[in-house]
């Protein structure tokens, strides 16, 4: 294996095949700064293009690609609280915030390192563990799966910082939502609301969007800040900022080191995805460091820990795709029909004849993420001073992004309903201090946790001599995985549990007469909402509905509780610092403004329906051209020159990339049917 390795090594270091692999790095960072597209994107587009390559090269640059987007999908997460994939939404919590406290360079120079760190990491355990993981992956089953999965609900208790109720309320909110579409078992039709786009479920992307993206958007527009509110960055030299960055990766050497082998070893895992590695490793982080915890405020390590994660993951999602056939996710999907493709049987040959192919992917990898986040941390600084760009281009141009993005999950209008709706919901969420992520990971997790969990049960009857729906339980990998959950939980609500023993006062409660407020009126709302989707799920199968009842009756019953406290316990609200802590935004609109804010929430909610409506008259790239420059003109002051100017590049930038290069369908517009000399020129309608 150690000559293969280094014959493998001797092939790629090709001057032919480096140029192959430094061509997909650049492809793959440019589409990792795009929210909604991503690898899977990436390689659909560009796996025609290796028909004409030999295996090896067609290889090097499919995996190089793949590689670096979740390298360069820190560049919106950090500055514009947009998740570029994914993988990256946990990023957002400490990484915006400290773009917001003048760290960007800090936090670009941690997420580089860290992601370099992770994914030749990831490489490195691959290129040792395919032989050696080969039996316990056969050993594994739905049910070792399923308290995996377990294991990954747990995480909702850190992610609730210190409003673990409202927390637990959202997690099992994002289960519900998981439920909708066709069902699993009996394929009933779960709460689609005779929508056709609903039967496969909401999608990830719009809903991610949705969550963090505007709400962020809106307060810009609402405060009209730079992301950097200072106006400089507090690292005063933006390259000394980066440079620090990369120390502190380099102290938290084994933090890194864990989180790398964390995310290659659940990479590994088929159907978890790189949405749940990414949480999981900001998980660990928060219980495994103890020292001086800034969580949600801007803590370099609520950075390094999910970076370092999300680059890992690639060489573990290789493992079962490489040596078994199995694809670890959907990226690794599209891989193995390029194995195909190219004459190559994933499985023992992989391991025997092919082996110069297996390690040629695996340096490509290694290689890749190097050159990756090279490119990166050279050009940090320029990255790094989008910070300082006024708000009235900023605001116009994030938001075409963000509905370009949310677009591409399944090129519908149902893309653009459910980023708008989520995105009420999520600014909702974040004023009254509902922590967000736990309701994406709920969501992330519900389908994967009800598929494994019949899968368990239906195998434990078939199987077991006494036919029990329970007998899984008793397996040893699972009572270890119960076990390690446990203590999760516990450890995440120990902290709490803990000042209220040493009577800590985080509030002045009392019980009052009942007392309407925004925050009960919301509460009401979603449990109005909860018992309407109940009374629906009547009418599923009887297999269909026992996880979708089970997880509305549990949060109905969150929410009640919280709706109770909001009536008749008066109490300080947890305001600014705990929102941001548990959500990684904090408010405090209302004290910079005073009564102007409401005012421009009002006229932020116009200009975002009147892009939508525009998109719906006369096309997407026109609608967002005018847009860009009607509010940079309007809002932002800015003069008609440099508005057009952005807006150009802006919409010449999107009809390259998506219209050329993609061949996006556009949604309907209602004047293309009439206008059709303007859309045989420009393809825009």
């Amino acid at each position: 294996m150690l000559e293969a390795a280094i014959e493998a090594l001797g092939i790629i270091a090709d001057p032919y095949r480096m140029g192959i692999i430094a061509l997909a790095v650049v492809i793959g960072l440019g589409l990792g700064v795009i929210p909604g597209l991503g690898g899977v994107v990436g390689l659909a587009i560009l796996i025609p293009f290796t028909y004409s390559m030999d295996p090896l090269a067609a290889f090097a640059f499919l995996v190089g690609m793949g590689a670096v987007t979740t390298t360069s999908d820190t560049i919106p997460a950090v500055l514009f609280g947009v998740p570029g994939t994914s993988g990256s939404a946990a990023t957002v919590v400490d990484g915006y915030p400290m773009a917001r406290n003048g760290e960007s360079g800090r936090a670009f120079g941690a997420a580089y390192s860290a992601s370099l760190i992770g994914g030749v990491f990831g490489a490195l355990l691959l290129g040792l563990s395919i032989p050696l993981l080969r039996p316990i992956m056969l050993y594994m089953g739905s049910p070792e799966l399923l308290m995996l999965t377990v294991l990954g609900l747990s995480m909702v208790a850190v992610l609730s910082g210190k409003a673990p109720l409202r927390g637990l309320a959202a997690g099992v909110l994002g289960l519900v939502m998981a439920m909708v579409g066709l069902g699993s078992q009996g394929g009933s039709i779960r709460w689609t609301f005779d929508q056709i786009y609903l039967w496969d479920g909401l999608p990830l992307i719009p809903i991610t969007l949705g969550l963090f993206a505007i709400p962020e958007l809106v307060d810009m527009a609402i405060t009209r800040s730079r992301i950097d509110k200072g106006g400089k960055g507090a690292d005063g030299d933006l390259s000394r900022g980066q440079w620090q960055g990369v120390k502190d990766t380099v102290m938290h050497w084994r933090l890194t080191l864990r989180t790398g082998a964390l995310g290659a070893g659940l990479g590994a895992i088929p159907g978890l995805g790189s949405a749940v590695v990414d949480w999981l490793a900001y998980g660990h982080t928060v219980r495994s460091e103890k020292k001086d915890p800034r969580f949600g405020d801007g803590d370099v390590r609520g950075v390094i820990g999910p970076e370092a994660a999300n680059n890992a993951k690639t060489g573990g999602a290789l493992v079962p795709t490489i040596a078994f056939g199995v694809p670890g996710s959907a990226a690794m999907a599209l891989l193995l029909g390029a194995f195909l493709m190219h004459g190559l049987i994933p499985g023992p040959a992989m391991l025997t004849t092919n082996l110069d192919i297996t390690y040629g992917i695996i340096w490509s990898l290694a290689i890749a993420n190097i050159l990756g986040a090279g490119l990166c941390l050279m050009f940090a600084n320029q990255f790094a001073k989008v910070a300082l760009i006024r708000f009235g281009i900023l605001v116009p141009v994030i938001t075409v992004i963000v509905f370009l993005g949310a677009f591409q999950s399944s090129k519908s209008w149902g893309d653009i309903f459910v980023l708008l709706g989520f995105g009420v919901f999520g600014w909702t969420m974040k004023r009254l201090g509902w922590p967000r992520p736990p309701l994406l990971l709920g969501f992330v997790l519900g389908g994967i946790f009800e598929r494994y969990l019949w899968l368990s049960i239906n195998t434990s009857v078939s199987t077991s001599e006494t036919g029990s729906a329970i007998a899984w339980l008793g397996r040893p990998l699972v009572l270890v995985l119960i076990a390690i959950t446990l203590w999760g939980i516990f450890s995440g609500i120990w902290p709490w549990l803990r000042r209220r023993r040493r009577g800590e006062k985080t509030a002045s409660i009392r019980i009052t007469s009942p007392q309407w407020s925004v925050d009960a009126g919301f509460a009401l709302l979603v449990l109005i909402g909860l018992g309407y989707l109940l009374l629906l799920s009547q009418q599923f199968s009887a297999n269909d509905r026992v996880v979708p009842q089970i997880a509305v009756a549990t949060a109905m019953l969150i929410t009640l509780l919280i709706l109770l406290i909001s009536l008749f316990v008066e109490y300080v609200s947890l305001g600014e610092g705990d929102e941001a802590r548990s959500d990684g935004a904090s408010g405090g609109i209302d004290k910079e403004l005073g009564k102007h804010w409401r005012h421009r929430l009002v006229g932020s909610t116009v200009w975002i329906v009147g892009l939508t409506i525009g998109i719906y008259v006369v096309g997407f790239l026109p609608a967002a051209a005018l847009f860009i420059v009607a509010y940079s003109v309007i809002e932002g002051k800015e003069s008609i020159f440099t508005s057009a100017l952005v807006a150009a590049g802006v919409t010449v930038g999107a009809w390259a990339l998506f219209h050329v290069a993609i061949k996006v369908k556009w949604p309907y517009a209602l004047l293309g049917d009439y206008l059709p000399v303007l859309r045989s020129i420009t393809g825009f309608l």
